[in-house]
């Protein structure tokens, strides 16, 4: 739904200091009810993959998947549309090592932890170790990343680290490159071996 596309821009734009009407308008027309607050474009291409992946259109059920661009960002915007704003509901990914800053942000706001998901490193991580390295590695193949990879490889920083920190350090390493995969490799799972964190988030949708 491309006017879910609309009341996105206009949110990031409200929270950069415009106006906030045209984000209040939006969220009447289109029957908003649930914001996905997530860290940044690779995470909310994973759960449009999810979603689309078990059949859901989640833009026609009033919900709308918003990357903040950082973790840093998930006061401004919880306060914007949350209680103390559109009195939307949130939810949403954090990372292990910014719970603490979600936690606080959230209860400033009145919106509260409950419905937020914790990835341990981050969806990155979770998405390879639900794979496998081996799997990954067969999906950069048929992307035709095989020869970056490779090369990135043989770089002396990356001798020494595990195989799952290599495949995740190089999804990092191009712009585009985290989320072309935060789709790729979510398409690829089989239902029972989605991250728990995304497929709780799923579940509350």
């Amino acid at each position: 739904m491309a006017d879910m596309g609309l009341f996105r821009e206009a949110v990031v734009a409200w929270a950069a200091g415009a106006p906030g009407e045209p984000a209040r308008e939006l969220a009447t027309r289109l029957s908003v009810r649930t914001v996905v607050l997530l860290e940044g474009p690779s995470d909310a291409a994973a759960v449009d993959a999810l979603a689309v992946g078990r059949g859901r259109d989640l833009a026609a059920e009033g919900v709308c998947v918003l990357a903040m661009g950082g973790a840093m960002s998930v006061g401004r915007f919880a306060h914007l549309l949350g209680p103390t704003g559109l009195g939307l509901r949130l939810t949403g990914l954090c990372d292990e090592a910014e719970r603490p800053y979600y936690a606080r942000a959230l209860e400033r706001c009145g919106a509260g932890e409950q419905g937020f998901f914790v990835c341990a490193a981050d969806l990155e991580d979770e998405l390879i170790r639900a794979l496998g390295v081996q799997q990954v590695e067969d999906l950069i193949r048929v992307e035709g990343d095989l020869r970056p990879l490779q090369t990135f490889l043989r770089q002396p920083a990356q001798q020494g680290r595990t195989a799952e920190r290599q495949m995740r350090r190089f999804l990092g390493t191009k712009k585009g490159r985290k989320i072309h995969y935060g789709r790729v490799l979510t398409a690829a799972l089989e239902p029972d071996r989605v991250p728990r964190p995304l497929d709780e988030l799923l579940a509350v949708l």
